[in-house]
C-alpha cells in the first residue's frame, strides 16, 4: 500500500490549499457581483442627493483622485469621513465608494471617497503612498470645500481596511509635513493587518509582496499613536483568518494604549457589511457618529 503524505504546511498550521481558502473572501458568499453593483447604485443615489465635487485630483496620475460629498448645509466646518475602498487592492473605484455619504451628511459630516491605482499596475508601497498623499491633500485643501482639517476620520474595508490602518499608523506624517495627529479616529472593517500570510497565499499573484514589503506594509508592525481611537468590525461569516487578523490587531492596539471597540454586525458578510452604513440606525453608522461626537 502506498502511503500518501500530508500536504506540507506553508504558514502556521495551514497547507497551501487551506491557506488559500482562508484568504479567499469571495468563497464566503455565493456571488459578489450583485453586492458590488449595490455599491455603485447607492453611490449614484448619494451623488444625486448631495452637493459633491467628483474626480478631484490629489496627485499627478489619473487614479489619484477623490470624490467629496458635502452636507447640504452647515453653520461650521464639517468633520471629514475619509473612506478607502476594498477589492483586494485590484478592484473597485471611488465611484463605488460614496454610498454612506447621505447617512453621515444628515449628521453634518462630510464624506471623501479616495481612489488609488490598483494592483498589479503599481506596487502596494505605491498604493499606500497614494492614500497618504490623499490625506495630505485633504488636510491642506478640504477647508475650501467646507470641511474641518482638524477632524479627519479614516475608514476602510478589506484591502481598504489595510490601507486605512496604514493611514492610522504613526510616523508617516513626517514625510508629508503633516501634524502627528492628522488622523483623529479610524474605523477598520474586515481588514488585513499582517501581510506575511497574505504573501504566502494565492493573493500574492497580484500583490507581489516580498518578505520585506510584507513587513513594511503590515499595520501590526507600525501601530497608531496611543491616543488614536479605533473601531473594528468583521462579519460573522468571515473566514477564521480574517477574524484572527482583527483580533490580533486589536490586542496589539490595546497593548499600545489605544482605545478600541469591536462593533458586532449580525447577519452581514464580508462584502455587504459596509452597506450597513447606508442605514443611520445600523451599529456601524451609530458607532462612527458617536466617535465624531467625542472629538
Amino acid at each position: 500500500m502506498t502511503h500518501i503524505q500530508d500536504a506540507p504546511l506553508v504558514c502556521g498550521t495551514f497547507d497551501q490549499a487551506e491557506l488559500d481558502r482562508q484568504y479567499n473572501a469571495r468563497g464566503t458568499v455565493v456571488d459578489i457581483w450583485p453586492i458590488l453593483d449595490r455599491y455603485r447604485v447607492e453611490t449614484e443615489r448619494a451623488r444625486a442627493a448631495l452637493p459633491c465635487a467628483l474626480g478631484v485630483p490629489y496627485g499627478p496620475t489619473e487614479p489619484e483622485r477623490l470624490d467629496i460629498y458635502r452636507p447640504p448645509s452647515a453653520d461650521r466646518p464639517a468633520p471629514v469621513f475619509v473612506f478607502v475602498h476594498g477589492g483586494y487592492w485590484r478592484l473597485l473605484d471611488a465611484g463605488d465608494s460614496g454610498f454612506m455619504a447621505p447617512t453621515f451628511a444628515a449628521g453634518g459630516i462630510m464624506t471623501v471617497a479616495v481612489n488609488y491605482a490598483l494592483l498589479p499596475t503599481v506596487t502596494l508601497d505605491e498604493a499606500v503612498r497614494q492614500c497618504r498623499a490623499a490625506i495630505a491633500w485633504v488636510y491642506e485643501n478640504i477647508g475650501a470645500y467646507g470641511g474641518d482639517p482638524g477632524r479627519i476620520h479614516v475608514c476602510g474595508n478589506s484591502a481598504g481596511g489595510h490601507l486605512g490602518a496604514m493611514l492610522a499608523a504613526d510616523g508617516w506624517h513626517r514625510d508629508f509635513g503633516l501634524p502627528r495627529d492628522v488622523i483623529k479616529g479610524a474605523t477598520l472593517i474586515s481588514g488585513l493587518y499582517d501581510l506575511e500570510p497574505v504573501r504566502r497565499s494565492f493573493v500574492n499573484e497580484w500583490v507581489r509582496l516580498t518578505p520585506q514589503s510584507a513587513a513594511v506594509n503590515s499595520p501590526i508592525r507600525t501601530l497608531p499613536r496611543p491616543d488614536l481611537p479605533v473601531l473594528l468590525s468583521y462579519a460573522p461569516s468571515e473566514t477564521a483568518e480574517f477574524k484572527r487578523q482583527t483580533r490580533d490587531y486589536r490586542l496589539a492596539l490595546d497593548r499600545n494604549g489605544n482605545r478600541t471597540a469591536f462593533i458586532a454586525v449580525p447577519g452581514s458578510n464580508h462584502f455587504d457589511i459596509i452597506l450597513l452604513m447606508t442605514d443611520p440606525g445600523s451599529p456601524l453608522s451609530e458607532a462612527i457618529v458617536r466617535l465624531f461626537e467625542t472629538q
